[in-house]
């Protein structure tokens, strides 16, 4: 249910909050990234679920642009 609510509310965004909300996530990554070559990173699972995410924010993206 977590996930339907996550992309729910991305439904109700405009065009600008999804990019500015995609470009968040891909910062996210970068440091989760950057945390795990470093070997500071504790929960390696939070990459994964970020990747995710932004598919999601692109999925929603190509669904306004379509619609």
């Amino acid at each position: 249910m977590k996930i339907n609510a996550f992309v729910e509310d991305l439904r109700t965004k405009s065009a600008a909050e999804l990019n500015e909300e995609l470009v968040a996530a891909k910062k996210e990554l970068f440091n989760l990234r950057f945390q795990n070559a470093t070997n500071q990173l504790d929960n390696t699972s939070r990459i994964k679920e970020v990747r995710k995410n932004i598919a999601r924010i692109q999925t929603v993206i190509t669904e306004l642009q379509r619609g």
